[in-house]
């Protein structure tokens, strides 16, 4: 049992009973430190949230939970995928009020509280890592004067307009791959759409385990149509690097702005989430196949380094790597706020999270003062 130590007192806003904050209590009580003081979603949803003096608050995902999932996307059925442009305008006022009680509380945020606006709209972020000159697929819907797709047509007009036949169409606010199409568009109005969204007798969508297939205008047109009202976003889907026969990225988690953490996710189909039967591959063959490709393995790992740096303030952020066809470019797909939830993943070599989780080196940095977190000036509503 690691000694007790004197240090920050720490706070979590997050679901009590999630996955997330025991994983964080586990590395924090391993740091030796008293365990962080827990402060619900549904507080801050319901109002009854506080922040003491000299607190060091993390800002967790409000995910795992059906009742919070219920207050933000106003929904019953947590499998259901529409709400989630009523998701984020909920949690980004959230995430806001949070900066505002921390700051009259005398608490300090490890994470900026107006960030998450910018991470968790696909065509914000994607808008701001182009314009820091970081690699990412080519999108019609990012940027200044970017056209808002309403639809099935929309979407064919810009597959027309830029020659794009093969795009992700995705939810504006989507995570988890909830609400993605990888649509294909072939000569002579051929469509075929892969996707995990499941679409019952009503027209309700619902996010399934299973990957399935649509075929044709009739059936991928009403599930573009169905998702457009929560905003869409569409990127060039980039021919990826394969690995054992299986289609392949990385998710890397960059903490205090250096990479720690890297998991290579392989798929049969085009979405490598794990939870829709992607698996873990072999970090060490992809970093000798991108070497092997005359790549630099540090130069791939700095490319997620300069995605974090578009978003200072965040204590830790996810970066979706997609590798080209054999190792041999990279660009960004995504970077994701909460993207650290990698139990059992030990640093990479050289990181100075060798032997961490991805919790335990947040913990090592705040103790190291890496992450010391920003006071947050009350401020009234307006």
């Amino acid at each position: 049992m690691p000694t007790r130590r004197t240090g920050p007192r720490l706070a979590v806003v997050g679901v009590p009973a999630g996955r997330r904050v025991a994983l964080f209590q586990d590395a924090v009580r391993a740091a030796g430190l008293p365990a962080a003081r827990v402060v619900s979603w549904l507080d801050v949803l319901g109002g009854r949230a506080e922040f003491r003096p000299g607190e060091l608050v993390r800002i967790d995902s409000p995910g795992e939970d059906a009742e919070v999932d219920r207050a933000l996307r106003g929904t019953d059925d947590p499998t259901r995928v529409e709400g989630t442009r009523l998701w984020y305008e909920r949690f980004t006022a959230a995430v806001r009020e949070i900066g505002v009680l921390a700051g009259a509380g005398g608490a300090t945020l490890l994470d900026d509280p107006a960030q998450p606006a910018v991470l968790f709209d696909k065509r914000l972020c994607h808008g701001a890592l182009s314009a820091a000159g970081v690699p990412v697929p080519e999108s019609p819907t990012s940027g200044a004067g970017a056209p808002e797709v309403r639809g099935w047509d929309d979407v064919c007009a810009l597959q027309a307009a830029t020659g794009l036949r093969r795009v992700f169409v995705k939810l504006a606010h989507g995570s988890s791959a909830s609400g993605v199409l990888a649509l294909e568009t072939a000569s002579r109005g051929r469509v075929q759409a892969t996707t995990s969204v499941e679409r019952d007798a009503r027209g309700r969508l619902f996010n399934s385990l299973r990957v399935r297939r649509y075929s044709g205008e009739h059936e991928v047109a009403p599930l573009i149509d169905a998702l457009a009202p929560d905003g869409l976003y569409i990127e060039r889907w980039v021919p990826k690097a394969s690995q054992d026969g299986r289609v392949a990225d990385l998710r890397v988690v960059v903490v205090a702005g250096r990479a720690t953490h890297a998991v290579v996710r392989t798929s049969r189909s085009p979405m490598t989430n794990l939870h829709l039967g992607g698996g873990r591959g072999d970090l060490a063959a992809a970093r000798a196949a991108t070497e092997a490709a005359g790549g630099s393995w540090a130069e791939t790992l700095a490319v997620c380094e300069r995605a974090a740096e578009r978003f200072p303030g965040m204590s830790r952020v996810g970066v979706d790597l997609l590798p080209g066809r054999g190792w041999r470019r990279f660009s960004v797909g995504e970077v994701n706020a909460f993207g650290d939830l990698l139990p059992r993943l030990t640093g990479l070599p050289g990181s100075g999270a060798e032997g961490l989780d991805t919790y335990a080196a947040q913990v090592a940095a705040v103790l190291s003062g890496t992450l010391s977190g920003t006071r947050n000036e009350h401020r009234a509503h307006a």
